[in-house]
């Protein structure tokens, strides 16, 4: 789908008279003597991150510096051009000729400029603006904008409130991409999905209203004249529309942020998205079971022992770790599609973000080779990853008396963990990755404003695409 922060990039053959854009380094500013009296006046010292616009004696902007801290890290940093990029009026820019500026640094500030002008206005009465424009080179501008996309598609759908982001939504989200890219959809929805044995999808979501019922959401794609040898990439993505905690109702400032709890739903959508637009040589799909985990006398009740696909039996030590438990079906459907790779995404533990915090993606796998390619699609991309341990002896921590296991830790520590393990059980031995991602942001910067974020999705785009 295409989206309107794509307009602030264009091919460089449309833009005539930009004003350029500088990144200076704080010990260089003295060689550039037409703008020392300008820093001086304003107090501009060059610290990154710190911008400052130049006029001339009419008033009209002619250049715009921002301090970095050295060059040579720009290419790893899609953000270094972002605080200059919110401070600039409506207008075109591009970025300075320059022979220590390399074409990743570029395009890397291209992209943060194009994601800072990101706004969530679906319910403002403002009209939206194009805004600032940068210019790249023609080569790169459609790369740049299915990328932008993509993650603009991703906050748009984590920012939406739950009340018009149901499974019925992501249905029709995944139904729009599919006709758009020529892809199958299928959708097993309410009661149908106990003929279809996926029963803990079924009971995690048969609480919910009727128009909110639970769903597996389906989309097969394949570019045309892809072979039927070409590498299946299968993506999971945790659809929990909403999540009260269930029967163990969450406190009201746990609540207060879950219409995020679909973050994993958006992630495999925005990335599908990317795989889809950039046309990758690749058998893809994608599986999002589509709940809300709500409360009613149809919830199921801590205590119970649930059947999942696999014909793995799990006793529920707590209704509130319900995004595993549609995960579990899901993956074992993806599992028998014997993919050549297998993500999920998942706003799965509050465990992850006590670790790693807002900014770092958790990420779980056993195959080194798949820890290598995500590694440095990081760097490439500029979308940090963490690596996590599945460390195998915590799995006596989901022991059961009474099932094969149980969805929770007993004793509540190493909870990002224990829930890689629970979900490992249900992928075997296919080349898999869990991303225990947080798909928000408490606190806005430059580029990456307060609410959902893209975690991972970047990483996995470029490992994808060296691992095919």
């Amino acid at each position: 789908m295409s989206h309107p922060l794509t307009k602030r990039l264009v091919a460089d053959s449309q833009v005539k008279d930009a004003t350029l854009l500088h990144p200076v380094i704080a010990d260089q500013l003295e060689s550039t003597p037409e703008w020392v009296g300008f820093a001086a006046t304003y107090g501009f010292t060059a610290k990154a991150g710190e911008t400052l616009l130049i006029t001339d004696s009419s008033g009209h902007l002619t250049a715009g510096l921002v301090g970095v801290d050295r060059l040579s890290n720009l290419e790893v940093d899609p953000w270094w051009l972002a605080p200059l990029a919110s401070a600039l009026p409506d207008g075109q820019y591009a970025l300075a000729p320059s022979d220590t500026l390399s074409a990743d640094a570029r395009t890397m500030g291209a992209l943060g400029f194009a994601l800072a002008g990101y706004r969530f206005d679906r319910y403002k009465s403002t009209p939206p603006t194009t805004g600032a424009q940068i210019a790249v080179p023609e080569g790169a501008l459609a790369a740049l904008q299915h990328k932008v996309a993509a993650v603009a598609l991703v906050r748009d759908l984590v920012n939406t409130p739950a009340e018009d982001m149901g499974p019925a939504t992501l249905e029709s989200v995944a139904e729009q991409l599919a006709a758009e890219h020529g892809a199958e959809l299928t959708v097993i929805r309410g009661d149908r999905l106990l003929d279809a044995v996926f029963p803990a999808i079924h009971a995690v979501g048969r609480a919910a209203t009727p128009e909110r019922a639970p769903r597996l959401i389906e989309l097969n794609w394949a570019a045309d004249g892809t072979p039927d040898t070409a590498p299946k990439i299968s993506l999971v993505g945790k659809g929990v529309c909403f999540d009260t905690g269930g029967l163990n109702l969450k406190q009201a400032a746990s609540m207060r942020w879950m219409k995020k709890d679909m973050g994993g739903a958006a992630h495999v959508l925005g990335l599908a998205q990317l795989i889809m637009q950039s046309r990758l040589p690749v058998r893809l799909q994608v599986l999002v079971p589509a709940v809300e985990n709500a409360v009613s006398g149809g919830a199921f009740r801590p205590g119970d022992v649930l059947s999942t696909r696999a014909g793995i039996s799990i006793e529920v030590g707590n209704t509130d770790a319900e995004g595993r438990l549609i995960l579990c079906d899901a993956l074992t459907y993806a599992t028998e599609g014997a993919p050549d790779l297998l993500l999920d995404f998942a706003t799965l533990t509050g465990a992850a973000r006590v670790a790693l915090g807002p900014d770092l993606a958790p990420v779980y796998t056993d195959d080194e080779a798949l820890w290598s390619a995500l590694a440095a699609g990081a760097k490439a991309s500029g979308d940090p990853v963490w690596r996590m341990p599945l460390y195998e002896p915590y799995t006596a921590m989901l022991e059961s008396p009474i099932a094969d296991t149980n969805n929770i830790g007993g004793d509540g520590q190493a909870g990002s963990i224990t829930a890689a393990l629970f979900l490992q059980r249900f992928v075997g031995d296919h080349r898999w990755a869990h991303f225990d991602i947080y798909a928000w942001r408490p606190s806005g910067r430059p580029g990456q404003p307060e609410g959902g974020t893209a975690h991972g999705l970047l990483a996995s785009f470029e490992a994808i695409k060296t691992l095919i």
